[in-house]
């Protein structure tokens, strides 16, 4: 056995014995508590009509784009749905990217340079820390959602200073703390960078965001929002300023040197905005209350969040392991989180609640993490 494959196998064993290893599925119960199609876009067959619809009245498309969008994977299509999303928004601009993972790291690895600062929250997404590993620039972590470690942190950058949060955490659901970040941002000169993956489709007027329900495009530098949780589809779209745009159109390596998206995803991308208009934003926060509020008649201790992300913490990758199969075997499909994707000793049952969850789903959920934990 080569070397390579003897620490393939031992790298392999490390996480088989701290009971970390992943591994792919296709068993998925029944009562979905586990996507982040929140607002049941991705499952939706009246969503599915309306991009089938609008893919015909397009009289000419490629099943492919055949080439990045510097060469042949680009239309005036394209570019119109960008100009729809960016309005949408309110923003300046923006530039669609093929994954939220890809437009965080064409993002971070190209706008910071060297004698440049980041800054980011210590719970900030991988995809976030890639995109900041792959920059030249200085880079802090500040402690999660603490103005003061932050306010330290800003006191030692150089240069044009990035501070990099999410509007609500994948891992946490909790929302970060806008308005004094911005405060703090203007007060320092600093450029705040927002990740509205998880905010998209539930806050905000009609899904328009966090930024947008505390009233701050003006004051945020970059956006990136995400197509495949709440809007039930796939990629990004990074908004900002004009000659941000045309900054990352010349020097994001995710956008230039990548195979475009096809026009049928741009078109499901556009039909799921259409669709987000129509839907009754009230559905999903009546679930989130009446989840939240069954935790608190139980006595079950979860991470505080107004989201739709919710967190059971276990405190080990056995005990979270154990409780996740429990429900899973009751027909919940509800995953469990495990360090070192969290730290050790926050192990957790990440719960996600969607519109189309019934009530007695909801209550059935919450009796039975009753029975795990008292």
């Amino acid at each position: 056995m080569s070397k390579i494959e003897q620490f393939l196998i031992s790298r392999l064993q490390l996480r088989k014995d701290n009971l970390s290893i992943r591994n792919l599925s296709t068993n998925f119960p029944p009562v979905d508590f586990c996507s982040n199609d929140y607002l049941g876009f991705a499952k939706s067959d009246q969503l599915r009509q309306i991009i089938d619809e609008n893919v015909l009245r397009i009289k000419k498309y490629q099943n492919g784009s055949a080439g990045s969008r510097l060469l042949s994977g680009n239309s005036a299509f394209f570019e119109e749905t960008e100009k729809y999303i960016t309005d949408f928004h309110y923003a300046e601009s923006g530039l669609i990217f093929n994954s939220g993972y890809d437009a965080n790291v064409g993002l971070l690895s190209s706008v910071p340079q060297r004698g440049d600062t980041i800054i980011s929250d210590e719970l900030i997404h991988a995809s976030i820390i890639d995109g900041c590993r792959l920059s030249y620039a200085s880079r802090f972590k500040f402690e999660h959602n603490n103005l003061f470690s932050l306010k330290e942190k800003l006191n030692l950058a150089q240069g044009n200073t990035f501070v990099i949060v999410e509007s609500v955490y994948s891992m946490d659901g909790d929302l970060a703390p806008l308005k004094e970040i911005s405060s703090l941002c203007e007060t320092y000169g600093a450029n705040l960078i927002v990740d509205e993956a998880h905010a998209t489709g539930i806050f905000g007027d009609h899904g328009r965001g966090l930024v947008n329900q505390q009233k701050l495009e003006d004051k945020v530098f970059a956006r990136v929002v995400t197509f495949g949780k709440a809007m039930g589809t796939h990629g990004a779209i990074v908004l900002g300023s004009n000659n941000l745009r045309h900054y990352l159109i010349n020097f994001a390596r995710s956008f230039i040197y990548t195979t475009a998206a096809p026009i049928h995803n741009i078109v499901a991308i556009k039909s799921s905005y259409q669709f987000l208009l129509d839907s009754d934003p009230t559905v999903i926060h009546q679930k989130i209350r009446l989840f939240t509020d069954l935790l608190k008649d139980r006595k079950i201790a979860s991470l505080k969040s107004e989201s739709a992300i919710q967190g059971i913490v276990f405190s080990s990758n056995e005990a979270t392991k154990n409780a996740a199969l429990f429900l899973q075997n009751k027909g919940f499909d509800v995953r469990a989180i495990l360090s070192p994707t969290v730290p050790i000793g926050k192990e957790r049952l990440r719960i996600c609640l969607h519109s189309y969850n019934s009530d007695e789903e909801i209550i059935d959920l919450v009796n039975l993490l009753a029975s795990i934990i008292n």
